[in-house]
């Protein structure tokens, strides 16, 4: 085996193991949504302790009495119903997919894919699962790309173009005519199998970009032998 096939097969098993450990696009979701909870926890805890340190200091210089009591809970109550009106999770809009930074649309298309995730069939709901997956491993693969090379083009289309206007469009159709016939096509079928090219996609797409990555430092490595040849040669 060459050397450049043994650094595509270390790098195919590394991708492979990276897949069996991918989670679920609803479990990385969940994850969000618990560290949201926390942090709006925190919100909560350091609003309270303000207000009481605040009343506390107050208190020293004047007396709160019963009113100034009442005006202290009704501070609290107040701060507490704001932090619980603070979404755990922010929702993407549809239409910021295509504003979003290159780097940060692999996370946020993934945000996007789980708030509609309620709307779609089981079929395309584990699709939607396997193309967050293909997600995350995308997204660091992106960092170093150029927002103007073709490949940066070609996955903000895929991711915020073809992607949603796949699933809005069929969100759009009615719910009773979603699984019947019409001209030859069923819409919930085309969506799924639509998710299908996508995913395969994602999947060609950070292939590529690893294959490039593959290339460079494969040629990097033959300059070195080179290097450590000519220098190999030259001490004799």
């Amino acid at each position: 085996m060459s050397r450049s096939d043994r650094i595509l097969a270390d790098a195919e098993a590394v991708l492979r193991r990276h897949s069996e450990r991918g989670q679920s696009l609803s479990a990385r979701a969940r994850q969000r949504r618990n560290a949201g909870l926390m942090r709006k926890v925190k919100y909560a805890v350091a609003a309270v302790l303000a207000i009481l340190i605040g009343s506390a200091v107050a208190g020293f210089v004047m007396p709160l009495g019963t009113s100034g009591v009442m005006i202290v809970l009704g501070l609290i109550i107040a701060a507490l119903l704001l932090v619980a009106l603070i979404p755990a999770e922010r929702r993407v809009r549809t239409e910021a997919l295509a504003q979003t930074a290159l780097p940060a649309l692999p996370l946020q298309t993934e945000i996007w894919l789980e708030n509609q995730r309620r709307a779609l069939p089981a079929p395309a709901v584990t699709l939607v699962d396997s193309i967050g997956v293909k997600l995350e491993t995308l997204a660091p693969q992106l960092e170093r790309l150029g927002e103007q090379e073709p490949a940066a083009q070609e996955i903000r289309r895929l991711l915020s173009d073809h992607l949603p206007e796949l699933v809005t469009g069929y969100q759009s159709i009615p719910a009773p005519l979603r699984r019947e016939e019409r001209n030859g096509r069923v819409p919930e079928k085309q969506l799924v199998e639509g998710l299908a090219v996508i995913d395969a996609e994602i999947a060609r797409m950070s292939e590529t970009l690893a294959s490039g990555d593959l290339d460079k430092l494969a040629t990097q490595n033959r300059f070195l032998e080179l290097k450590y040849q000519e220098a190999k040669e030259l001490g004799q």
